[in-house]
Formats: C-alpha cells, sequence, structure tokens
C-alpha cells in the first residue's frame, strides 16, 4: 500500500451509511442542524477490526463519496448565500473528487455496527474512511469563517443541491 503519488486513485469503500434522509432535498444543510437525528455506520466485515478502540471517542469523520451529487461547477451559488463562491470556498456537494465529510456523534458500537447522530448524509451513501475527532488537534476556536460570517441558517432554496 501506499507509494508515490499517482495520476488516478481508485477508491474503495469501506462501509455504507445508513440515515433517515432518502433525499438530497431531505438531508439538512449541515448535520450540526439536525444534530437530534441518527443513524447508523455499516462497516464491512473485513474492516471490522479496524474499529478496534473507536469506542473511546465521542466523535468521528465520516468521509464519504457524494455519489449523488450534481455537476461540477468551479464557481456557484451555495446553500447559504446566492452569490456564487468557488467550490473550494464552499461545502457544496458536486466538487471534482465527490468527497464529502460529516462530525458525528458516535452514540454505541455493536461489532462493525456504529450507531451515530448529527448526520447530514443520504441513506445508503458509500463510507470511504473514517477517523477520529480529537479536539486537541482537530478545534480551532479562533478559526475565522471566511464568507460564512454573518449568514443565517435557512432552509435550502428550491433547485439548489
Amino acid at each position: 500500500m501506499g507509494g508515490p503519488m499517482k495520476e488516478k486513485h481508485i477508491l474503495h469503500p469501506v462501509g455504507v451509511i445508513h440515515s433517515p434522509y432518502k433525499t438530497k432535498d431531505a438531508a439538512p444543510i449541515q448535520g450540526i442542524f439536525r444534530s437530534d437525528v441518527t443513524g447508523w455506520v455499516e462497516v464491512f466485515a473485513k474492516y471490522a477490526e479496524g474499529l478496534r478502540d473507536i469506542e473511546m471517542f465521542s466523535h468521528l469523520y465520516l468521509i464519504y463519496l457524494l455519489d449523488r451529487a450534481g455537476p461540477v461547477e468551479l464557481v456557484r451559488p451555495t446553500l447559504l448565500d446566492d452569490t456564487p463562491h468557488g467550490i473550494f470556498s464552499s461545502r457544496h456537494p458536486a466538487r471534482p473528487n465527490y468527497l464529502g465529510i460529516n462530525i458525528v456523534r458516535l452514540t454505541k458500537r455493536e461489532f462493525n455496527r456504529l450507531e451515530v447522530s448529527g448526520l447530514d448524509i443520504i441513506d445508503k451513501t458509500p463510507l470511504i474512511d473514517i477517523k477520529p475527532y480529537v479536539p486537541r488537534f482537530d478545534s480551532f476556536p479562533d478559526a475565522g469563517e471566511g464568507w460564512f460570517t454573518g449568514k443565517q441558517d435557512r432552509a435550502k432554496p428550491a433547485g439548489r443541491e
């Protein structure tokens, strides 16, 4: 495994994310807006050994494939702003590599099944990786919000993902 950077990489799902959201319209803009919503992550049995000690963490990063996102546009309006922004300065799902990330609360583990809350992911989304959220490494209270500063939470604009 590993090696020098190659032009093409093939990602293989390590599991499937299950949530109550059956469509893009049903899913929240960010999981923090629906922190009470629960779902579960099924890690494929052949990767279950990699979950050792995961229950010691309260929160996890789920890295997943945005398999139902629309076409990539490098500059576009977002869900929280009608002004177009660059794809790399937004969290828009139609990205060049269609990778998403969600921080969730781990509430329970049963072998290869992780019960989580705070999802913003559509049901049956392919899971690419899991990483523990470690506040000492991952929390930057003085971080700037860029153009998100002052933007109010709102319902998803119609026809926009």
